[in-house]
């Protein structure tokens, strides 16, 4: 078996079970090792503690900083250069012989197949029935292409654009890229490896917080249509009947209020009536405790209303919502890229346009995506330009392809240790954050190794568009190449 070229991405929210998560990874024989683990860090900025199995030398660690899991999927993804992807969940145990396994999975499927999901199998609670927490993990084992441990082929992600950070939780975002990728012609196939996930306990209401997902079905809906749910094998879901119950309650409330205190009654006790055949059915395959029974009696009063209100929350915030490419922002290298390399140019009338630059840049605007440029400028720090001069040369692009949205410059030499120069990436990171983007939802297009290192470090999206000067070792090692600018825009914006 020849060992497929893989990365494993595995967000973290800092939680001790990351160590045994990536475990099997690290201690893998080479043969069937991944060529790297990428920990995305998503705890909320200011969480500086370690990461409990992150320093080993074979992982990389990516900051996003309470952004979503979506978001810190498309981070990881992006800063990877492996012909597949597998996420996992930092909870989930692999087996010993998971890598194993997974390069079984892997080998051999048809370029049509964009992803490989695993098989998740959670432990039954002994000796008792599981609670209704409890029985939320377990829909796991039948839940279809959750990220908890799956495989996406590279191009697959590269062709629509990777997750939606629209979707802020662990939910629903998996399910939408699915859907997106099988809309692309690819086709997904089920693997024989498989993981553990632990039962998640959870707090005594967290069917509660739960109900935010239905702001998540609004935007499916409209990504995807009224059918979404049937094609991933999904029942029709509860609302409709939560919309009845909460009307009841509404109804017998108004009617209260007004003077109606027949009617009040009447749909008080049809409320009522609901809400305990409700919580009945959810006490029924529990353990019966008087603790479990306390909060389903309450938690069933309470979620009707709720399950609606997050639902009439999502339907506005997402009324206009539609399929878009999976960055905001396109960020692109000045020399060599957008204008014609002239070494440590100072002169706005040696500036020349790329071939396809003016319409690479129009294109990008068109679709609404913002536009940068960042740039390393070592001229200034070895006195061969100023910095008055690079600010002229910068000025005349902006009136040769349009003003660009941000610009950032490295005045640095190598030797100076700042942290904006590229490769590293903080222009990338300070670009993002002047334009109010995420660095996961912006594509860095250059012409150098660097400039595509520079992106990975950032969680970017990085595409080479290579040159004269352009080395075969770092067209080799890009994620992406396109031949010309035009192409990488049409590339990273999907159907523009």
């Amino acid at each position: 078996m020849n060992r497929p070229d893989y990365a494993v991405v595995v967000p973290t929210v800092g939680r001790p079970c990351l160590e045994r998560a990536i475990r099997p990874l690290l201690e893998a024989a080479e043969e069937v090792a991944p060529r790297e683990v990428v920990v995305v860090d998503d705890r909320r900025p200011g969480a500086t503690g370690p990461l409990p199995g992150a320093d080993h030398p074979r992982v990389r660690v990516l900051r996003t900083g309470g952004a979503g899991p979506a978001t810190a999927r498309q981070a990881g993804w992006h800063s990877c250069f492996a012909e597949w992807i597998a996420f996992l969940d930092d909870d989930v145990a692999p087996p010993p012989d998971w890598p194993e396994r997974l390069c079984a999975d892997l080998s051999g499927l048809p370029a049509a197949t964009g992803g490989s999901q695993g098989r998740i199998t959670v432990p039954r609670p002994e000796g008792r029935a599981p609670t209704d927490a409890e029985r939320a993990t377990l829909g796991l084992e039948g839940a279809r292409w959750i990220t908890a441990d799956m495989a996406y082929r590279r191009t697959a992600l590269e062709a629509v654009g990777g997750f939606d950070t629209r979707f802020p939780r662990a939910y629903r975002e998996d399910t939408d890229l699915a859907l997106r990728v099988l809309d692309a012609g690819f086709s997904l196939t089920v693997g024989d490896r498989e993981c553990v996930h632990p039962l998640k306990e959870g707090g005594r209401l967290v069917s509660l917080a739960a109900q935010r997902g239905n702001a998540d079905n609004a935007l499916m809906r409209r990504l995807h249509g009224r059918d979404w749910r049937a094609r991933v094998g999904e029942g029709p879901g509860g609302l409709r009947g939560h919309a009845v119950t909460a009307g009841l309650l509404a109804g017998a409330a108004a009617a209260g209020i007004t003077g109606h205190r027949t009617e009040a009654a009447v749909l008080g006790l049809a409320w009522l009536g609901r809400t305990a055949a409700f919580a009945r059915r959810r006490i029924r395959p529990g353990p019966a405790t008087p603790g479990e029974v306390a909060d389903m009696a309450v938690t069933s009063a309470l979620i009707p209303p709720l399950a609606v209100w997050h639902r009439i929350a999502g339907e506005v915030r997402h009324a206009r919502a539609r399929r878009r490419p999976g960055i905001r922002a396109i960020l692109f290298d000045r020399d060599g890229t957008l204008v014609e390399d002239v070494p440590y140019n100072g002169d706005p009338d040696k500036v020349r346009a790329r071939p396809t630059a003016e319409r690479a840049v129009a294109l990008a605007r068109r679709a609404g995506l913002a536009v940068g440029v960042v740039t390393n400028q070592s001229g200034i720090a070895r006195g061969l330009i100023d910095a008055e001069q690079v600010e002229s040369v910068n000025r005349r692009v902006d009136e040769l392809l349009g003003p660009f949205d941000v610009w950032c410059v490295c005045p640095h030499g190598e030797e100076d240790g700042c942290d904006c120069r590229k490769p590293l990436p903080g222009m990338v990171l300070e670009a993002a954050e002047r334009l109010g983007v995420h660095p996961a939802e912006c594509a860095f297009v250059g012409d150098i190794g660097s400039d595509m290192a520079a992106a990975a470090a950032a969680g970017a999206r990085g595409v080479l568009v290579p040159t004269a000067v352009t080395l075969d070792e770092e067209r080799r090692a890009a994620p992406e190449t396109a031949p010309d600018l035009e192409s990488a825009v049409r590339r990273l914006g999907g159907r523009l």
